[in-house]
């Protein structure tokens, strides 16, 4: 995630940073260039379409659809913006959740060995949740405290795991049976939590819904030079890449923030949110 100045003008007009949608953009922004010069020049100086009244008109299409593709672009950043945030509220709880759990572990005043299983398995369940949302997988710097098997859902082992050893603290007396449901609620939200997270990763905008948006906009863009060549002129050749910059970077912006749990530049910063885990339950149980 880019950490940024939301004042800094300057930055935000004259840097092109390595999110900036115009260097994936620039190869199909010069295309465009280039085939909106050919439209200008042969309308301009070999058809003479400007004599026809009917070729003029064709930028009525566009006022008319300018509305409505203006309108699918919003919903569409919306509905990514959406996914993005309900990520970092998810990650959010993942971190109050993780917090809490170690505070009343810290309050039962168990024995060394049990404070260091729960510092370590706590956030071993942050940094497997990160490596299961990136489809990776994550054994730990310890993984003689708790084995997971490679072949299975590593951070529902973790979950089960300090399960278990909470209820083998109240089977040998070491807790109660209320403070074991205390407990077993927390363990339950950290299922809960990878639930939610799956939920948005494995859920993308439907396809038929993505690929019409993007044909739209090229079809939208394709045809500008045709109209607006008889009131530009040669204008069109830097105009209409400027208008193809504008519509596809939201697309792209929306592409990019829908799945929130990546190593993208505008992606969450999950791996801060896991490491001030570690720090913070490491205080707690230290």
């Amino acid at each position: 995630m880019i950490n940024y100045n939301p004042k800094d003008w300057v930055t935000f007009i004259f840097h092109v940073h390595k999110a900036d949608t115009i260097r994936t953009l620039w190869p199909l922004m010069v295309s465009v260039a280039i085939f909106s010069g050919v439209i200008a020049y042969l309308e301009l100086n070999h058809l003479k379409l400007a004599e026809t009244t009917y070729v003029k008109n064709i930028g009525m299409m566009h006022n008319l659809l300018g509305f409505v593709i203006s309108m699918l672009l919003v919903f569409r950043t919306n509905t990514s913006y959406d996914r993005w945030w309900e990520g970092r509220r998810f990650l959010g709880a993942l971190t109050n959740v993780s917090r809490n759990f170690a505070i009343k572990i810290k309050s039962l005043k168990l024995s060394t060995v049990h404070n260091e299983f729960f510092d370590y398995a706590i956030a071993k369940y942050a940094f497997a949740l990160k490596e299961h949302l990136r489809e990776k997988q994550y054994f730990g710097k310890n993984s003689l405290l708790i084995e997971v098997d490679a072949g299975k859902h590593i951070p529902n082992q973790v979950a089960a795991s300090i399960s278990s050893r909470i209820f083998e603290l109240q089977a040998n007396g070491e807790i109660s049976q209320e403070q074991l449901i205390i407990l077993n609620g927390d363990v339950q939200q950290f299922t809960d939590i990878c639930g939610g997270c799956e939920r948005i990763k494995r859920t993308p905008i439907p396809y038929s819904y993505s690929a019409f948006i993007k044909k739209f906009i090229f079809i939208y863009v394709i045809t500008l030079p045709f109209g607006w060549v008889f009131s530009l002129g040669y204008f069109v050749v830097p105009i209409v890449p400027f208008i193809l910059y504008v519509l596809a970077s939201l697309e792209l912006i929306a592409e990019e923030i829908e799945n929130p749990f990546g190593e993208d530049a505008n992606d969450l910063p999950v791996d801060e949110i896991c490491n001030n885990i570690e720090k913070h339950v490491g205080e707690i149980l230290k």
